[in-house]
């Protein structure tokens, strides 16, 4: 980690993914696997199944609904307003390569607060109806799927126009989904902070409470899994929105183009695909027992120190680098462009120890789903791999940025992800 931040100098090159033809085939893929594991949840009981018939794989795509294009359209629009014109500070992020910097609202907890206290209230005075909204959520995820496509072609057109401010490879196929514009805004607001922290944390939030609502109003009482997978998920979602400031520091925000890879994430992958297991438990109703519900509690509450305190040095250091870490003043390594490489805390014992803690949390969350099926399980089975990928093109990013500076410091820090063993 360096105390100051850095851009891409760089044009990309078509071939993260398998390239152009990688793309194509994950655009169709990632919409396929999240019907699909709908599908094994709310049609066949939380199991894996192969289609027996036409009629069955075609019903595993639900067409969309008047009702869920309604709520869709009222959470969208009460996100835009909340994170228009709720309090908060507005900071500027990071320049691009030509100087253009974009503008960022900080006020993500306090629309979380109020949109979670709204749907509360809803739930609590009969005017939402928790089995009724997921009712729904196979059309939902049919309308965000839709809207995903729609957006990606969108960005793509604003991304050409632009193509002498952009990053993109110029192949149509593979800009589309990777993206071909990195900061695309509505007036002064930027879509990829709101969609990936307003829409895709806060829906997933959201889901986090429906859920457990619906099982409490289906049998009048919570089951131990679903209380544990739930707590433990709205508290990193609260987390995340406490310290909605550090999105600025991720890839996602200062690397990625808003491509189809990242409008899907935000708009169905993390909504409909990370609550998979509070799906599952209101599907097959698993049994968990008290000590193993402990256990994972202290496993999630293990791999959250892990995640926030190994973060929170990275943002310490970057604001200033002599603060002490650990109770002691930082080493650091001087690098030929004058900034400073970490090698104290959590950063010295490998290079991104954070990804250990989210894994961790991870797994904990899947594990409290039993062993009855493996579709609780994608969320880790997702993360591991991706954070594995994001981990090598950070560190491919880095050896551009650093050049033989980076070789001295992966040879002080070998260690990738999980300290004296990767």
């Amino acid at each position: 980690m360096t105390a100051t931040a850095a851009h891409s100098d760089h044009q990309p090159r078509p071939d993260q993914f398998g390239g152009p033809w990688g793309a194509l085939l994950l655009t169709i893929v990632m919409p396929t696997v999240s019907f699909y594991l709908w599908s094994a949840v709310a049609q066949h009981g939380g199991s894996l199944w192969l289609p027996r018939s036409t009629a069955e794989l075609l019903a595993m795509f639900p067409a969309p609904t008047w009702d869920a294009a309604a709520m869709f359209a009222a959470w969208l629009g009460l996100q835009a307003l909340l994170y228009v014109y709720g309090p908060g500070r507005v900071v500027e992020g990071r320049p691009t390569e030509h100087g253009e910097r974009a503008e960022y609202r900080i006020n993500g907890l306090f629309a979380f607060a109020i949109s979670a206290a709204l749907l509360v209230a809803g739930i609590a005075v009969d005017l939402v109806s928790p089995s009724a909204v997921l009712a729904q959520l196979g059309p939902l995820l049919t309308i965000a799927t839709l809207f995903a496509v729609v957006a990606s072609a969108l960005s793509y057109v604003a991304g050409r126009r632009r193509a002498h401010l952009e990053r993109s490879t110029g192949n149509a196929i593979y800009d589309f989904y990777m993206g071909a514009i990195l900061n695309p805004r509505i007036g002064r607001h930027d879509l990829k902070f709101f969609f990936e922290s307003r829409i895709g944390m806060a829906t997933w939030g959201a889901f986090a409470i429906l859920m457990p609502a619906a099982e409490l109003q289906a049998t009048g009482s919570l089951s131990t899994a679903m209380l544990v997978v739930s707590l433990c998920q709205l508290f990193y979602i609260v987390d995340f929105f406490v310290f909605e400031s550090n999105l600025l520091t991720m890839i996602d925000i200062i690397e990625e183009n808003l491509g189809f890879m990242l409008w899907f994430a935000f708009l169905v992958w993390m909504p409909f695909n990370f609550t998979l297991q509070q799906q599952y438990v209101l599907a097959a109703h698993p049994s968990l027992a008290t000590v193993a519900a402990i256990a994972l509690v202290a496993m999630h509450v293990a791999g959250y120190y892990v995640f926030r305190d190994s973060n929170l040095q990275k943002q310490q250091f970057r604001r200033d680098p002599s603060q002490p870490i650990w109770g002691e003043r930082p080493v650091t390594m001087d690098t030929a462009r004058g900034t400073k490489l970490l090698l104290s805390g959590w950063w010295g014992l490998a290079r991104h120890s954070n990804y250990l803690g989210d894994l961790t949390m991870a797994l904990a969350w899947c594990l409290a789903c039993g062993f009855g099926s493996i579709v609780p399980y994608f969320y880790f089975l997702y993360f591991a791999p991706l954070l594995l990928n994001r981990e090598r093109r950070d560190n491919a990013m880095c050896k551009r940025k650093y050049g033989a500076d980076w070789d001295r410091y992966c040879e002080k820090v070998p260690y990738r992800i999980v300290p004296f063993v990767y």
